[in-house]
């Protein structure tokens, strides 16, 4: 069957950027690309959602995307399907080894239980904000609203069900974690950096989160994300077929 390639991009950063923890940030990234995601603290989170670009209507579906790959979380080899059955984004790396895809972005209601209020006054320039709320902020740039919004990915966040199928957050030191996404499909993609709605953290401090952008290289014969399994293989060709037909 031959074996798996280790490096998907050349190393030549076409930009980079940081994300404060607490912040949200969106763009439009092309098919071919990869987005490095550096967490730069221990308690890290990153809040993802994506759209196909040309047709908003399309978007990220985990339950088939959990579905079709017989699994619970998403890590490396794992890819993030649409809801029409195509391949968005590929998870290439993951140092972190586990994604929740369960969990929602916080809510402003879980944020003050938590954390308590803070204003404006109060926080001065820190982002003091939610993953639900940032995330549309993000959204509303480019037309989409509350109703557009489904399930998220949280990136560099464990969560693990008990016997009872009570979820918890499993806490770990995220610093210098790495996680690259190969992007199958031209994409609106929206992040936010606040903290998981289960972290038990004392206090609001989000990690910093560092963002790079790659050129992906060609896909080699076998490629981890797309031959894991026969449904992934099936999504990568109704992407093709997508292009093939709108070229």
């Amino acid at each position: 069957m031959g074996t798996f390639e280790s490096t998907f991009h050349n190393n030549q950063v076409l930009w980079t950027e940081i994300l404060p923890g607490g912040h949200h940030w969106s763009a439009r990234i092309q098919k071919g690309a990869i987005l490095q995601l550096k967490a730069l603290g221990q308690n890290a989170n990153v809040a993802l959602y994506c759209v196909n670009s040309e047709d908003k209507l399309e978007r990220y579906n985990m339950p088939d995307s959990l579905k079709g790959q017989h699994t619970a979380f998403l890590s490396t080899g794992h890819i993030l399907t649409s809801d029409l059955g195509r391949a968005m984004i590929s998870i290439v790396k993951d140092d972190h080894g586990w994604n929740d895809a369960f969990c929602a972005p916080s809510t402003a209601q879980q944020i003050e239980k938590k954390f308590g209020t803070k204003t404006f006054q109060d926080a001065r320039n820190d982002m003091y904000r939610n993953g639900k709320d940032s995330l549309l902020l993000e959204m509303t740039k480019f037309g989409l609203s509350a109703t557009d919004l489904s399930s998220t990915l949280n990136l560099f966040s464990k969560v693990q069900p008990d016997d009872n199928g009570n979820l918890s957050y499993v806490a770990s030191d995220n610093t210098n974690q790495v996680i690259e996404l190969r992007f199958e499909m031209d994409c609106l993609v929206f992040l936010s950096a606040a903290p998981h709605t289960l972290d038990h953290i004392e206090h609001y401090l989000p990690a910093d989160i560092e963002l790079s952008l790659f050129k992906a290289n060609s896909l080699s014969k076998k490629d981890i994300c797309r031959d894991s399994c026969p449904q992934n293989q099936r999504a990568f060709q109704n992407t093709n077929r997508y292009y093939a037909l709108t070229a």
